[in-house]
């Protein structure tokens, strides 16, 4: 590693292999975490390249517990996070939508590191069952259409890094990687980015695999849709910008999306919002992002993915994928 620290220090850049090894030593323990953590600073003060972020991913992928979910096409809907805007837990949300509208979801997520409330921490206070256990998932996504990947438990190799990303409390790139390294490979993938160069990037490194994706940026710095503006996507097929107005509704404000400051009023938005008790502009950004899964899947248009979000949201159809999963996480 002090060749490496070195190396970095001068400016210079690791090859892939160097990167890939580097997480590999991580995982082996080889390392302290005074090292790990002047290891994760560096990158928090300059570019990550896309030799490096593609090494870090394979290194990942190729330590992760895999589960095999493919025959039912699932999409991970998923966010870097990182963008520093504590939103409501949106991509979580969405994804129990998109499970309503019929679309299979893998769910990878973890606990908030640099946000009050990740994913997991919401899911896990509403008594959903984390398991690496191949049978629990498939009957989750089987029966519920939705199933819940979290991190720390497919990826052992990281536990050197988990307590040092929770002191520095800040993003690192693992940000970057979280949504990249899905133990379920799914061929489908909506995920959101926290800055444009990071977008570029994604869609770069999936271009080169058979992902059916779409990457979003939110121009005013979200890492998803959040309807205060307009949004950058890039997909297998084209980049373009996404306005409110391509989904039918009106921009909202930035104070109507903000989330909870504690994971018991977090899980409060999210069931208000689940239940169809939401305010207009949380139920629209819900279903704004809901509605491009749903279209990256099945080939629809934002407006025409939209209203099937819309339509799995007012029908109690999302409510009833996490009643299914709190059921069968009880069993």
């Amino acid at each position: 590693m002090k060749d490496i620290l070195n190396r970095l220090i001068n400016h210079d850049i690791l090859t892939k292999e160097d990167a890939r090894q580097v997480l590999v030593n991580i995982a082996k323990g080889e390392y302290n975490s005074s090292q790990i953590a002047a290891f994760l600073t560096v990158y928090m003060m300059r570019s990550i390249t896309i030799e490096e972020l593609e090494g870090f991913r394979n290194a990942l992928l190729e330590l992760c517990l895999a589960v095999d979910l493919s025959a039912y096409n699932p999409i991970d809907l998923c966010g870097t996070g990182g963008d520093g805007k504590d939103t409501f837990n949106i991509s979580t949300l969405a994804s129990f939508i998109t499970a309503g509208a019929g679309v299979k979801v893998a769910k990878h997520g973890n606990y908030g590191v640099s946000s009050k409330c990740g994913s997991s921490n919401v899911m896990e206070f509403l008594g959903i069952k984390f398991s690496n256990e191949a049978d629990f998932l498939e009957k989750s996504i089987d029966q519920a259409g939705i199933c819940v990947l979290h991190a720390p438990l497919f990826h052992p190799a990281m536990k050197n890094v988990a307590p040092i990303r929770r002191e520095l409390a800040v993003k690192t790139f693992f940000n970057m990687l979280g949504p990249m390294v899905n133990p379920a490979f799914p061929k489908n993938q909506m995920v959101g980015v926290f800055n444009l160069e990071l977008a570029r990037m994604y869609g770069y490194l999936y271009q080169n695999t058979d992902i059916n994706f779409t990457v979003l940026h939110a121009l005013d710095g979200y890492d998803e849709i959040s309807l205060t503006g307009a949004t950058k996507t890039i997909s297998n097929h084209s980049e373009g910008i996404l306005k409110p107005e391509d989904f039918g509704v009106n921009n909202v404000r930035q104070s109507e999306i903000v989330g909870g400051e504690t994971i018991e009023e977090s899980a409060k938005i999210f069931m208000d919002i689940l239940k169809g008790n939401g305010t207009e502009a949380q139920n629209n950004v819900v279903c704004a992002n809901a509605g491009i899964a749903i279209a990256t899947v099945n080939g629809l248009t934002p407006k025409e993915g939209f209203d099937k979000a819309k339509e799995a949201l007012l029908t109690g159809k999302g409510l009833n994928a996490l009643i299914k999963l709190q059921k069968l996480s009880a069993a």
